[in-house]
């Protein structure tokens, strides 16, 4: 998912338990066929520029040509992060969905629980050239360990390391940190006559799971067990989780009033040089819209405890991303597999994530120079070598909501003075797994 224009996950086990009990609606079993309408499809596009109108802009070119290509009409609907998961749901129930969507990737597994969304097995796979063409970190975000994927990669984020270059020359700092321990000691030198040394959307839950979740792998913690169960009490977790809120509540690093972002106000403060390290998800075309220059900043790898960022322990960030699905009681799946087929070809993939400042989850796209940019070649290096995908288990998206909230929590308290404790930590996510159960 994007955080740039991802809304907070709402959805409940509740509600995914009665899509599941919903879905179905289409006329032929195993995915329907194509005798409906074989020359008209429907596609739910997610907000991936700076507005919808922006994205219609974009995406309209690219589905004539398609349609030139194939005869086929597209009808595009682009949805808003804030809608678009429940627009989705509510698609399940009622089983009147589009032909094809977008989904945010950190959703697969569980929107793959409802049974709406068609299978991805090796038929359907090589009908868009093969599993060999996507970058295995992309492909790990698409639904649960063990059955076919529940949709395709179609734009890949992760996360870096931002950082002002002017802010770091006038502290007398030579080059950007490399390691956690590195990243605090700068930003403490930074953080006086209200300037500060990292930046935050506290109150944004899905950024927090994103820094908590990478945060986690390094304490040797994945949030779930082997069988999905949550282990948020876990000694892992609660380091990870107190470890980020620390930056605030102990290393005095990241401005008290960012326990109430949740808007990407973090990244306004970085243009305007009242904060000098930002992690974030492709930023550079946020940074020029805010009067940076390219040479104004630079990005490195998000930081690990010691050495360089690589598997296991040394993972510095969860794969963002977007994924393309087909709705499996579609009337026209020859169709639909063919508009997939088109967006991830090499063409459309090197145009819509350079448009985007994505990195394609396709192999052979991802030669294009565009992204050997210094930027570009972070975010790509980051995700075939580093990344790895938030648990995909069914109960993902409550995990996002859950957890993300007691982490506000817990930046509200660190922003009120009140001290964080380990205890305290552990207490916020004893009831965050608590209401998991419910």
């Amino acid at each position: 998912m994007r955080i740039l224009r991802a809304a907070t996950v709402t959805a409940t086990v509740t509600a995914l338990a009665a899509a599941a009990s919903g879905c179905g609606g289409g006329t032929s079993p195993g995915g329907g066929g194509n005798h409906d309408s074989p020359k008209t499809l429907t596609y739910w596009a997610s907000n991936q520029g700076p507005n919808v109108e922006a994205d219609k802009k974009i995406l309209g070119p690219e589905l004539k040509k398609f349609e030139r290509q194939t005869g086929i009409k597209v009808k595009l609907e682009v949805i808003p992060w804030p809608d678009l998961l429940n627009r989705i749901l509510a698609a399940t129930t009622s089983g009147q969905g589009p032909d094809v969507l977008n989904i945010g990737n950190t959703w697969s597994a569980s929107l793959q629980a409802t049974g709406a969304l068609l299978p991805w097995d090796k038929r359907n796979l090589d009908e868009i050239g093969g599993r060999d063409r996507f970058v295995a970190p992309a492909l790990g975000a698409t639904g649960a360990t063990g059955k076919d994927p529940a949709a395709v990669p179609l734009y890949s984020l992760t996360y870096a390391l931002y950082y002002n270059k002017q802010m770091f020359k006038d502290a007398g700092i030579s080059k950007p940190p490399a390691t956690w321990d590195e990243l605090v000691a700068d930003g403490k030198r930074i953080s006086k006559d209200g300037k500060w040394g990292l930046g935050a959307e506290g109150g944004q839950l899905t950024n927090n799971i994103h820094q908590a979740f990478a945060l986690g792998k390094q304490h040797g913690a994945d949030f779930f067990d082997a069988a999905g169960k949550p282990t948020f009490t876990s000694d892992g977790a609660v380091a990870a989780v107190k470890q980020y809120v620390d930056f605030m509540a102990k290393d005095k690093i990241i401005a008290p009033g960012n326990a109430e972002y949740g808007q990407n106000q973090s990244l306004r403060d970085f243009a305007k040089g009242r904060t000098a390290m930002v992690l974030w998800q492709a930023a550079a075309t946020t940074f020029a819209a805010d009067g940076m220059k390219p040479d104004d900043w630079g990005v490195v790898p998000v930081p690990v405890p010691s050495g360089a960022p690589g598997t296991g322990r040394q993972i510095n960030s969860m794969l963002a991303g977007i994924n393309i699905a087909v709705f499996k009681n579609t009337h026209n799946l020859d169709g639909a597999r063919k508009f997939v087929t088109f967006m991830t070809s090499d063409a459309e993939q090197k145009l819509l994530n350079k448009t985007y400042g994505s990195v394609p989850p396709v192999k052979a796209a991802q030669q294009d120079p565009a992204f050997n940019r210094q930027d570009t070649r972070v975010l790509r290096e980051t995700l075939t070598r580093s990344a790895a995908p938030l648990p995909q288990v069914a109960d993902e998206a409550q995990f996002e909501t859950s957890v993300g909230t007691a982490i506000k929590d817990l930046f509200a308290d660190a922003a009120a003075g009140h001290p964080v404790t380990t205890e305290s930590v552990r207490a916020r996510l004893s009831k965050a797994e608590q209401q998991m159960a419910k």
